[in-house]
């Protein structure tokens, strides 16, 4: 199946694996809006807005730059407001925005708490709030409207909470928010999804993991593409689910995933955290 002539909202898109996404969309013709922070050029981050809106184009879509700081709601809501105006509704929503700390309770100040806690958290909720009016025309249209968070599956091991309580805290409350609107929404026709790779992905992020070795990740690529196989999937059949991504490609018939190495050949990669 095909995103052609589907609108994405797409936050944190500016770089990384929320950029991936965009142009896999875009190259089936789609219409994306890049809601991000980052206006003007950072030396030590590549990408903004406008570099991402010009990638969707060239691969092939609708690209609509949208400064917006996912932690306050009103500019969310008139962010929502501009792109259903551009494109005539919004379809897909994918809650990427992200921040992490990987600290422990007494190196965790509280600025950075409640940073992770008003990007993962609030941001997530704010979007999804905003969009689901949207979503909703989108399923009386019968277009399949989907929700997907970049979030990891549950779990209550003392393990991944011990090392930065906050953070997975953070990313925690990212994948309750799966839970509970995949319910809420199922009768509306709205799938809402986790995805969450294997292995660490070569970002900006990875350098906030100690320990973090790019040549030992894998491409953003495979998440656009594990996440391209979920938004394609039919919302009433497909909800409620803490998708990995090379088990997501596998599904969807992907046997080889060389191609998604830094390291051309290289087997052994550095695990994600969450993942047991």
């Amino acid at each position: 199946m095909s995103l052609q002539g589907k609108t994405l909202f797409i936050t944190g898109a500016s770089r990384g694996i929320g950029l991936a996404i965009a142009v896999r969309a875009a190259r089936d013709g789609a219409n994306v809006a890049i809601a991000a922070k980052t206006d003007q050029p950072n030396p030590k981050l590549p990408g903004t807005i406008h570099s991402a809106a010009a990638e969707v184009d060239a691969a092939g879509g609708h690209g609509l730059a949208l400064q917006v700081d996912i932690r306050d709601e009103n500019a969310v809501a008139e962010a929502m407001k501009k792109t259903a105006e551009r494109f005539g509704g919004i379809d897909i929503l994918v809650n990427n925005a992200s921040a992490i700390s990987l600290t422990g309770t007494l190196e965790t100040p509280m600025r950075r708490f409640d940073l992770m806690f008003g990007v993962n958290v609030r941001g997530t909720f704010a979007c999804s709030q905003a969009a689901i009016p949207y979503l909703q025309r989108s399923a009386q249209a019968g277009r399949g409207p989907h929700i997907l968070n970049l979030s990891p599956p549950l779990s209550m091991k003392p393990r991944w909470f011990g090392p930065h309580v906050a953070y997975t805290m953070a990313k925690y409350g990212m994948s309750m928010c799966v839970l509970g609107m995949a319910e809420e929404l199922k009768p509306h026709g709205i799938g809402v999804n986790a995805l969450w790779p294997r292995t660490v992905i070569a970002t900006a992020a990875l350098n906030l993991i100690p320990m973090g070795n790019a040549r030992l990740a894998r491409k953003p690529q495979i998440m656009a593409d594990a996440a391209h196989a979920v938004l394609t999937r039919d919302p009433r059949q497909c909800t409620g689910n803490f998708f990995i991504d090379d088990e997501v490609l596998k599904q969807a018939g992907v046997s080889d995933l060389d191609q998604y190495a830094v390291t051309p050949g290289n087997r052994k990669f550095l695990p994600d955290l969450f993942l047991d």
